[in-house]
């Protein structure tokens, strides 16, 4: 099921990603020579990251490929989030709220990160590799997970479509759908669907994480998404799509670069 698990002997996770790691080939002292080593000084060195850290950094991460090329599901085999909640940080402005989305904006060539309850979904811009990105972010995810630090703290998650009181059949039918059938199988890709509202048989959803950049998104919401909520509630007519401010200025900005690079290929 999962791809490109990645197996980390000592001594490449020392290389690579920076972890401390006592090689079997070097003498080790008991820990009574140890007792007596100043508090200030690493015990062993290794890519400038003491050796009491080696302990913590024993993470079997694994990787798991999604529909959308540009994007990848990382599995820490910790919790990320509580069970049900998603959060997306569709640009690095967002990420304030998340030391850790704060750490792999960092990396270069990363244009977006989604986290579900087990996982996390990076989302590469179109020109990055992924042999260059990857074992960055092995390394931060790591080193975070191994601080204790909380995975986000002036932002709440996005929970499970809550149905109101004053919700209609119709609104309330949705959601539930959206929760028990829909959503699970798209956070399995990755991503997430939220619902945004109902108005005049139409469903407004926003697609999160792997989702929202997906050549395949469009597919999804017309012939998975809509054709499963006509099936069930006749009240809906079709299934659109909805984007926030973040999206839409980038998507201006994205329009206004492409005509101005059209213009400049008109002149020449």
């Amino acid at each position: 099921m999962y791809k490109n698990t990645i197996k980390l002997t000592p001594q490449v996770r020392s290389i690579v990603l920076g972890a401390s790691k006592i090689i079997s080939n070097i003498p080790i002292k008991p820990i009574s020579t140890l007792q007596n080593v100043p508090q200030n000084k690493p015990l062993l060195s290794i890519c400038n990251k003491p050796a009491w850290l080696a302990s913590t950094r024993n993470m079997f991460i694994q990787t798991q490929d999604t529909p959308n090329p540009d994007s990848l599901k990382f599995l820490p085999g910790v919790a990320v989030l509580e069970k049900g909640q998603t959060m997306d940080f569709p640009s690095k402005m967002s990420s304030l709220g998340s030391p850790l989305a704060k750490l792999l904006f960092r990396i270069e060539g990363v244009s977006s990160v989604f986290f579900g309850p087990e996982f996390v979904t990076i989302s590469k811009e179109e020109d990055a590799e992924w042999r260059l990105i990857k074992p960055e972010v092995f390394a931060v995810m790591m080193d975070f997970f191994a601080s204790g630090l909380p995975v986000v703290t002036d932002v709440k998650p996005t929970g499970d479509t809550q149905i109101n009181d004053d919700d209609d059949e119709t609104v309330q039918m949705i959601k539930e759908l959206l929760d028990t059938r829909i959503r699970p199988t798209v956070q399995e890709d990755g991503g997430d669907i939220i619902f945004m509202g109902f108005d005049d048989g139409v469903v407004k959803l926003k697609m999160q994480g792997s989702c929202s950049s997906c050549p395949s998104s469009i597919v999804t919401l017309k012939n998975g998404v809509q054709n499963m909520l006509q099936f069930y509630i006749p009240e809906v007519v079709s299934v659109e799509q909805v984007f926030d401010k973040v999206d839409k200025i980038t998507e201006k900005e994205f329009e206004k670069f492409e005509s101005k690079v059209m213009q400049k290929e008109t002149k020449k």
